[in-house]
């Protein structure tokens, strides 16, 4: 069967050492060694978990503020009136209404990454969470995403916030940064992330938690990290 990856990529990938796990600072150096688009590409985390997502007590999902961000530019938007609307434009959001917005968004016209609502707009922002949901952009209360204080919320997400959540094999994609972050700013952010996923461990989860972690650029290989490393991830 062909190999349907192209020469740069498996050039890369041979250069990473087979069974060999990395510590979370040999990782993120060889990741962006071995980055060879001509974009910047983002760099992102998979965290295989002991988990059985079919258990409602098992289903991981949550956001954090990486330290350094994500390199990436988030456009927000929020459903909000009044005193809510003026603070989340004086902090940054890039789309801000209320029936006019969901009007919108009803026309296909979504040009935002995030989204934020009050409690009080959730009554009409639920007509819409069937175009929202898919995308990943419906406001949720346990993600903090609905809430009075949208200002906090609004220089959140613009700062670096994350979402994390485990798909049905109990796998959590993360960006940890760009290609172009040196790796310090890369392991830091891994860092935040792993005590994180530690911190969410559901009571309920039997065996061995943490099965794998790999980190990989967008067009690269993955490259196992050493899930045993948990304290001094600078560690070289």
């Amino acid at each position: 069967m062909a190999n349907k990856h192209g020469k740069k990529f498996r050039a890369a990938e041979s250069k990473v050492e087979a069974g060999k796990f990395y510590t979370p600072l040999e990782a993120a150096k060889l990741v962006k060694e071995l980055a060879s688009a001509k974009f910047d590409e983002t760099v992102e985390a998979h965290f295989r978990l002991g988990i059985d997502t079919r258990k409602a007590d098992q289903n991981i999902r949550g956001s954090i503020s990486l330290p350094h961000g994500t390199g990436k530019t988030v456009r927000v938007a929020v459903f909000a009136e009044g005193a809510q609307a003026d603070q989340a434009a004086e902090a940054g959001a890039d789309v801000i209404g209320s029936d006019e917005l969901i009007a919108q968004i009803q026309k296909g016209e979504i040009n935002f990454d995030a989204a934020i609502a009050t409690p009080m707009m959730m009554a009409k922002v639920g007509r819409i969470g069937k175009i929202l949901g898919p995308r990943g952009l419906m406001p949720n209360p346990k993600l903090g995403t609905v809430t009075m204080d949208v200002a906090k919320m609004v220089s959140e997400l613009k700062a670096g916030r994350v979402e994390y959540r485990a798909d049905r094999y109990g796998i959590c994609h993360v960006p940890l940064g760009k290609v172009s972050f040196d790796e310090q700013k890369l392991v830091e952010n891994y860092a935040a992330l792993y005590t994180e996923i530690l911190r969410v461990k559901p009571a309920s989860a039997k065996g061995k938690y943490v099965k794998s972690i790999s980190i990989s650029s967008t067009m690269g290989p993955g490259v196992k990290v050493d899930s045993a490393i948990q304290r001094n991830f600078m560690e070289a």
